[in-house]
C-alpha cells in the first residue's frame, strides 16, 4: 500500500484488521501467551488468532520471544512502535463509551425495539 498521501492510513490499516487491536491491548495489558490469548479472546477462531500475531510481528507491532523449553513456550511482547499504538485505542475506546448509546439508538431498527 502507498502510504505516502495518508499516514493516518497505517494506523487505521492495523487496528481495523480481525482482532488487531484487541489483541494489541491484551498483550498491553499482559496477556502474553498465545494459549491465553486464544482463551481471552475465544470469539475468535484460534488460527486467525495465530495469523494476526505473525502479521503483527512481521509489522513490528509486536516481538516474539521462544524459550528453548518443553513444551514450547513462546511470549509476545509490543514494540515502541505498538506501545504506541495504546494510547490512540485509549481514546477510541473512551470515544466509543461516551457515544455508544447515541450511536447504538440511531442505528439500530425500530422494529427491533
Amino acid at each position: 500500500m502507498d502510504y505516502s498521501d495518508c499516514s493516518v492510513r497505517i494506523a487505521i490499516d492495523i487496528l481495523s484488521v480481525s482482532w488487531n487491536a484487541w489483541l494489541i491491548g491484551e498483550i498491553s495489558n499482559g496477556v502474553v501467551r498465545p494459549c491465553d490469548l486464544h482463551r481471552t479472546i475465544s470469539v475468535a477462531p484460534k488460527r486467525v488468532l495465530t495469523k494476526q500475531l505473525g502479521e503483527l510481528e512481521k509489522m513490528g507491532i509486536l516481538e516474539k520471544k521462544v524459550y528453548p523449553v518443553l513444551p514450547l513456550k513462546v511470549e509476545y511482547y509490543l514494540t515502541d512502535a505498538g506501545k504506541e499504538l495504546i494510547p490512540i485505542l485509549d481514546k477510541l475506546r473512551e470515544w466509543g463509551d461516551k457515544y455508544k448509546e447515541e450511536f447504538i439508538s440511531k442505528t439500530t431498527d425500530k422494529s427491533e425495539k
